[in-house]
C-alpha cells in the first residue's frame, strides 16, 4: 500500500466531509472527479480506506451512557483472545491493547446503567479477565473526526 501526496489530500478532504462530491474534492486537490474516484476506489481496494461511516449523536440511537474501561488480565493474554472476549459484546464500541498497567482499554456504550453493568459483568466472567476499572464519560470536550 503506497499513497502519494494527492492521495493524502483526498483523504484529508474525506475526513472533513465524507459526503463531499467527487467534483468538490477534485476542485480542492486539483484533479478531475473521475481521477478522484479512481484514487478513492484504489485506496479502498488496497485497504488504505477501510470504509465510510456515519457518526450519530449518542442520544439519538439510545446509547447515551458511555464508559472507558481499563481491562486487567491474569497472566499474558494474546490480542486475538482479547478480541474474542470483547468482539461478541454489542456494547463494546472500540478496544485497544495499550502500554501501562492495564492490558486493554475498552470504549463501551449502553442505553441504561443496568445494560452497562450487565455488559461489564459479561466481560468480567471471562477467565482471563482479573478485573476492570471504569470511568463514565460526562461530556465530550474535543471530538476531531479528521484526526
Amino acid at each position: 500500500m503506497t499513497i502519494d501526496n494527492l492521495d493524502r489530500l483526498i483523504i484529508d478532504e474525506l475526513r472533513v466531509d465524507g459526503r463531499a462530491s467527487l467534483a468538490d474534492i477534485g476542485q480542492r486537490v486539483g484533479l478531475s472527479p473521475s481521477a478522484v474516484k479512481r484514487r478513492i476506489d484504489r485506496m479502498t481496494a488496497e485497504g488504505v480506506i477501510r470504509g465510510f461511516s456515519v457518526r450519530l449523536d449518542p442520544t439519538v440511537d439510545g446509547q447515551a451512557i458511555e464508559a472507558i474501561v481499563e481491562l486487567f488480565c491474569t497472566g499474558t493474554v494474546a490480542p486475538a483472545e482479547l478480541r474474542r472476549i470483547l468482539g461478541g459484546n454489542p456494547h463494546v464500541v472500540e478496544a485497544w491493547t495499550v502500554t501501562g498497567s492495564a492490558d486493554a482499554l475498552v470504549r463501551m456504550r449502553a442505553a441504561t446503567m443496568t445494560d452497562l453493568e450487565d455488559a461489564l459483568e459479561t466481560i468480567r466472567l471471562a477467565r482471563q479477565v482479573d478485573n476492570t476499572r471504569s470511568a463514565l464519560v460526562l461530556s465530550r470536550l474535543v471530538e476531531n473526526p479528521g484526526a
